[in-house]
């Protein structure tokens, strides 16, 4: 089988890359390094010439809704038209659990992401996943006053990127499904306290303070909006046995 990676460089879209190439599957990567820009569809075409299914797992570092929506949306329309273009018999994208229940900043864009394949010709499989263990090094260091690392108030289940990436190769191996069980870790954790284990992991310095974001994507970090339901699949690894493997 051939799969097309959008976002292959990724921190899930490395691990659909390995992994789709240890189960035997002749693999492309679709990204700005392979000379195709997702945003503005240049390369699209040719680089699914043959492809069965495409993975889109590609992503933005954005807060902004807006910005995020613009990004989602011409990744997701340019695929779909490349992919009805080329035959491609299946598509596969990786979403956020909780997306339709907290649709602000970078959720506001997955949701599109969604409604758009909602709509679409081509068969799709959307599995959507809680946030991954490596989440916290974005988190850390991204608000600070001072000597203070500020993180958001939040409870996660955070699941192992290499375990979302061998469920996404699993369904891209399988019939279209349209949205599928979701995929969460195996603990409910407070952020506060992963990014404080984070931080003595790797030797970062100050102290970690967990501050409640405003509005409605700050409540729903809080309230457990974003955590899966008890009928999700819980993923293996626990963010302990990440964090010793660092």
């Amino acid at each position: 089988m051939k799969i097309a990676v959008a976002g292959g460089t990724g921190t899930v879209g490395r691990y659909v890359v390995d992994v789709a190439r240890e189960h035997g599957h002749d693999t492309v990567v679709l990204s700005r390094a392979t000379g195709v820009d997702l945003v503005t569809g240049s390369g699209l075409r040719p680089a699914l010439e043959g492809a069965d299914v495409v993975v889109d797992v590609s992503s933005v570092g954005t807060r902004s809704a807006d910005t995020s929506r613009q990004f989602f949306g011409a990744v997701t329309r340019n695929l779909l038209r490349a992919e009805e273009t080329a035959g491609v018999g299946h598509h596969v994208a990786l979403s956020i659990v909780g997306v339709e229940r907290a649709p602000f900043g970078y959720y506001a864009g997955k949701a599109l992401q969604e409604e758009l394949l909602a709509q679409a010709r081509v068969p799709w499989t959307v599995l959507r996943a809680t946030q991954f263990h490596e989440f916290v090094g974005q988190v850390l260091g991204q608000a600070t006053i001072g000597p203070l690392n500020l993180v958001p108030v939040m409870r996660s289940r955070p699941v192992a990127a290499r375990e979302v990436g061998e469920r996404l190769v699993e369904l891209a191996g399988k019939g279209a499904a349209g949205r599928v069980r979701d995929l969460g870790g195996p603990e409910v954790l407070r952020m506060v306290d992963m990014v404080r284990d984070y931080a003595r992991a790797t030797g970062r310095r100050g102290p970690v303070v967990a501050v409640p974001l405003p509005g409605g994507f700050g409540k729903a970090l809080r309230d457990g909006t974003i955590l899966p339901g008890p009928d999700a699949d819980r993923g293996r690894q626990t963010f302990t046995q990440w964090i010793a493997r660092l």
